[in-house]
């Protein structure tokens, strides 16, 4: 693993070592790794959303009803 020095705020800093306190990270650098990996994992998310929304406004807009669009998703769920 790559050592990295950093300077945290003072709020950032107490919580770090409240959570290494508590147990819930064996370290300091532990917890931070841990955020970071989670805001990766976040990010990547965002991104799918993003081409997830971007290929349905692509594919256009549906004629179909309320109706009509639930019957079809529940056939297509077997409900």
């Amino acid at each position: 693993m790559a050592r990295q020095s950093i300077t945290l705020a003072n709020q950032n800093d107490e919580w770090l070592k409240e959570q290494v306190a508590k147990e819930e990270f064996t370290s300091k650098s532990e917890a931070v790794n841990y955020l970071i990996k989670q805001a990766r994992e976040q990010d990547a998310y965002v991104e799918f959303v993003r081409m997830k929304i971007e290929k349905a406004e692509k594919s256009g807009f549906s004629t179909k009803s309320k109706e009509e669009l639930l019957a079809e998703i529940k056939k297509k769920l077997n409900v």
